[in-house]
């Protein structure tokens, strides 16, 4: 019948899709992704991020973190897509409920792995549409272009990203904003990593204008655990496990929450 795959011909298909994932990925530094800031290698695989941030004597649990499905549809090039954060709140005056959902592009401009130069530039396109209700989401879209870089020397890995965020609509009360995001990190052995980042958020214009909020966020990750392996006609790719930890603590006075414990959970293929 005209239109239809022949399953031959999807298990070829993903086959070579594997084979041009894996290619993209060789090419690249191993590091493991930080907590917080966005790692400039392109990946592929599941993520959900559990966070609980405090503010003035109330608490909010975000579960998801606005991560998701991470793919690679081209060499050098990494797609997410992210269902809404749901975010949970111990003020009974504040509805819970979902945020909005986003997507992010990757384009990695240069990468050298640790057998060469250990050092990677990517280009960053995230946004986001307004689907959250009542105070869990934005009222506008927002684009937000990032360049990320990271450098490695043995087992220490350094990262950096700058990027602002841009509101489609309603720039005067939503304003600008850029981030600097910046990672420590330390191989200890095959699997386990400690880090510190520090997260900084400038602001431009809206209710935050003049303001600047930065984070200290020490962590553990322990990075690519073997959980087993997926089969296509007789092809094997491994499956990887990737858990971490750590707290986001404010380090300036003006901070829109402090002490946020990050718990995160990714599946990697």
């Amino acid at each position: 019948m005209s239109g239809v795959v022949a399953p031959a011909q999807r298990v070829n298909w993903w086959v070579k899709y594997e084979t041009r994932a894996t290619a993209a990925q060789v090419n690249q530094p191993r590091w493991a992704t930080p907590l917080n800031t966005t790692s400039p290698r392109v990946e592929q695989g599941l993520r959900a991020d559990f966070i609980r941030q405090a503010a003035g004597g109330a608490t909010t649990w975000n579960y998801g973190g606005t991560k998701g499905l991470q793919f690679i549809p081209f060499a050098r090039m990494e797609i997410e897509i992210s269902p809404p954060a749901f975010f949970a709140h111990s003020n009974f005056k504040v509805p819970d409920g979902f945020g909005d959902v986003s997507f992010r592009m990757k384009y990695r401009l240069y990468g050298s792995n640790e057998a060469h130069h250990n050092a990677i530039v990517t280009f960053v396109l995230q946004g986001s549409y307004p689907t959250g209700k009542h105070t869990d989401g934005s009222c506008c879209a927002i684009v937000t272009p990032t360049v990320e870089v990271g450098k490695g020397f043995g087992s220490l890995a350094l990262t950096s990203s700058i990027g602002g965020t841009l509101p489609v609509t309603n720039v005067h009360g939503l304003g600008r904003s850029i981030a600097w995001n910046n990672a420590v990190q330390y191989r200890l052995n095959k699997l386990l990593w400690v880090e510190d980042e520090f997260n900084s958020t400038f602001f431009y214009g809206g209710k935050n204008e003049g303001k600047q909020q930065t984070f200290n966020t020490p962590g553990v990750v322990v990075s690519r655990i073997p959980v087993g392996h997926y089969r296509l006609s007789g092809e094997g790719y491994p499956l990887v496990l990737t858990l971490g930890a750590g707290e986001q603590i404010a380090l300036t006075h003006f901070n829109t929450y402090n002490h946020a414990p990050i718990f995160s959970g990714r599946i990697r293929f």
